[in-house]
């Protein structure tokens, strides 16, 4: 974590319990005064014996705003003797407890009537730990309407001694709200149909901004859920938003124009100066989206930007054991971008004369600053040729040769710039995260045709098998040769999708057989078997004040809208009831919310298209299986699987040992439940596709 400053103390100060934890974020406040616990029962049973409430703090390495409260309070002596005396307390790394983070960002919002975020700052009674105050960010000084943390402190503890029975009541209400918030279990006979595929078209057209592209106002995100969703779509205009929204963040500041990857959101609305930590969840799911634009469209921008986004994580995001790390924080040497920006006499001093003005046109080098003083670069000037005039000037970015000059200049700052003191690097491994990164590298090792993206995505699943999947249970994160804590819904059911979405671009029996067995113990530990869909821990987790059960999308896709589709895949694949029957039961539990809310609900909506469509699936043997695969797999078509099977694979399960070998090769088309004739030439093939 990146100070102002050195704080200087009489007495050099011994680590707290944190620096025994895996996580980065938490490891960065080892050496704070305040007392700090990990969540645990060892800080639980404190709280219940001195009776004294839980300060929760919640945040991420790469958080902003958390640097910043801790460089003001919990850094802080005077502050944190208040906080010793007056709480037992505990820090919580968001990102491998969302769990936790889940639950008490509900709270926070049910209490406050305002939205959450991070630092998230929540206050517990000792026995039951559930929330009675809190809210986010809270200044060291009095400022931006919010009272001192140290003021803040002292009236709450004075408020949990002196108000134990209006706690209390709070606590009942909040209990019977988080019950309320539960989807009722679905009628008896509900009839899953397509509706909510239109409705979820027409509010993705109100919200959308037909300047900018995306969808809302700023603080603009980059949605790819959404985005996805416009092109599989297929509508005229639904192709017309995902590829104007693609095309200005790809030339936008949220878009790393000399590295590659994406920031985790705009500030304003035309995607120019970012919040500028870039996450492994968004780069994952934005290098599927980017390739399936590719796919779809067959712009070059798209599969440029898809290309570099996998250099990027490839390049600085991967570990050794093929795993890939969580994220690169917004600060370097206490502000946050300075590691991004450039002021125009650097760049001229590092590119030749010819090479500056036309990348200083094209980026926006001759224009006002537009960040703090400096220059944040985003794309300002085409690089084609324009239709003009006859005789008029074209910008020098557009001149013949330009492209080569760019790239020459963009490698030679790009080697500049790592120079410099890097942003600090969260390297815990999380599985979900991961698990988004490998399909990510899936897709766009067919799309690109680059096979050594698919190495890399094999490298990942092999990493989380050996080291993570241990006596049939995942686990949820790993770090400096330790995984633990108990995998979550999202784990199982990302980590499925991509294996389906790796065997597409190569086959390995393993990996189906990965895949079932993490679906198996899905239903086995997280179903709701009496009201369908899936919890978000395990039945076996630790107790908390609410077990969360959602089918909302927010940066993640849904798990329950994942594993719906998993199911739905995986079901049609192998000739499965049980499957297909549990995708059915979640689509039902969840059908209401997606009804009334379709485009909150896109991954439990691409799930219901799958279901409803059905699903098309081609299995290819024999020896040319792999070309014919290719031949299919750079086509965007997300209602449909290709599987390229060795004629030599054993021990196949029944429905596919079912599709026999012959000659070189050879096809079966199957549409949900009904299968075609083989299929002997690849013309027939995709003429019947």
């Amino acid at each position: 974590m990146q100070t102002d400053g050195p704080i200087h103390h009489d007495q050099p100060r011994r680590p707290n319990r944190l620096a025994q934890e895996t996580s980065p974020y938490l490891q960065q406040h080892a050496d704070n005064p305040v007392d700090w616990y990990p969540w645990g029962e060892e800080a639980l049973a404190r709280a219940r014996r001195e009776d004294k409430p839980i300060l929760l703090s919640v945040g991420y390495s790469a958080c902003h705003w958390c640097h910043v409260m801790a460089h003001e309070s919990f850094e802080d002596p005077a502050t944190a003797d208040l906080m010793n005396r007056l709480f037992v307390n505990i820090k919580v790394d968001r990102e491998e407890r969302p769990d936790l983070d889940k639950i008490y960002q509900t709270a926070q919002q049910l209490l406050t009537q305002r939205a959450g975020g991070w630092p998230l700052t929540m206050f517990l009674t000792p026995g039951d730990q559930r929330p009675f105050f809190g809210g986010t960010y809270f200044p060291g000084e009095a400022r931006f309407g919010l009272p001192a943390f140290k003021d803040l402190l002292a009236r709450v503890a004075d408020y949990y001694r002196d108000h134990a029975a209006e706690i209390r009541e709070q606590g009942r209400r909040l209990t019977a709200a988080f019950e309320q918030l539960s989807p009722e279990s679905p009628a008896a006979g509900l009839e899953l149909d397509a509706a909510p595929l239109a409705r979820a078209r027409a509010a993705l057209g109100q919200s959308f901004d037909r300047r900018f592209g995306g969808f809302g106002a700023a603080p603009k995100f980059p949605h790819p859920g959404a985005i996805e969703r416009c092109l599989r779509d297929a509508t005229e205009e639904s192709r017309s938003m995902a590829m104007l929204t693609l095309t200005r963040m790809a030339e936008g500041g949220i878009y790393d124009q000399l590295g590659g990857g994406f920031a985790r959101y705009s500030v304003d609305e035309s995607w120019t100066i970012p919040h500028f930590e870039k996450m492994l969840y968004d780069n994952g799911q934005l290098l599927a989206t980017y390739a399936a634009a590719a796919a779809a469209t067959g712009e070059k921008l798209f599969a440029r930007i898809a290309g570099e986004t996998a250099d990027w994580l490839l390049r600085d995001m991967r570990s050794p054991q093929g795993g890939f790390y969580s994220s690169l924080d917004a600060d370097s040497e206490g502000h946050e971008g300075r590691f991004y920006a450039w002021t125009p006499a650097e760049v001229q001093g590092l590119l030749s004369p010819a090479e500056y003005p036309v990348f200083a046109h094209r980026f926006g080098l001759d224009q006002p600053p537009n960040f703090e003083g400096r220059w944040h670069l985003r794309v300002r000037a085409p690089l084609e040729p324009q239709s003009a005039a006859p005789g008029a000037a074209q910008p020098q970015s557009a001149a013949p040769g330009a492209a080569a000059l760019i790239e020459s200049a963009r490698a030679k700052l790009l080697a500049a710039r790592n120079l410099r003191v890097w942003p600090g690097r969260d390297e815990k491994i999380l599985t979900a995260w991961n698990a988004l990164t490998i399909k990510g590298l899936a897709i766009a090792s067919r799309v690109l045709h680059r096979p050594d993206l698919a190495d890399a995505a094999t490298h990942a699943v092999d990493f989380i098998h050996r080291t993570l999947w241990r006596d049939g249970r995942l686990l949820a994160t790993y770090k400096d040769g330790r995984a633990h804590l108990g995998a979550y819904l999202d784990d199982y059911a990302f980590l499925a999708d991509a294996l389906l979405a790796l065997l597409e671009s190569r086959w390995r029996g393993s990996d189906l057989e990965f895949a079932q067995a993490l679906i198996d113990c899905m239903l086995d530990r997280f179903a709701d078997t009496r009201a369908g869909g899936f919890y978000f821990t395990a039945s076996d987790h630790e107790p908390l004040i609410h077990r969360t059960k959602s089918f909302g999308d927010e940066s993640l896709p849904a798990g329950n809208g994942v594993a719906a589709s998993v199911l739905c895949r995986l079901g049609f694949l192998l000739g499965e009831p049980r499957y297909l029957e549990a995708a059915a039961g979640t689509l039902r539990a969840g059908f209401a919310l997606l009804h009334d809310y379709p485009e909150s609900h896109l991954s439990l909506l691409g799930a219901l298209q799958d279901y409803l469509a059905p699903l098309e699936i081609v299995i290819i043997r024999g020896s040319l299986a792999p070309r014919w695969s290719r031949a299919l797999g750079s086509r965007h078509a997300p209602g449909r699987m290709v599987l390229a099977l060795p004629a030599e694979a054993q021990d196949l399960p029944p429905a596919l040992a079912a599709k026999r070998a012959a000659g070189d090769a050879i096809a079966y088309l199957c549409r949900g439940t009904t299968c075609s004739a083989p299929i002997a030439s690849l013309e027939e093939l995709t003429a019947a596709l």
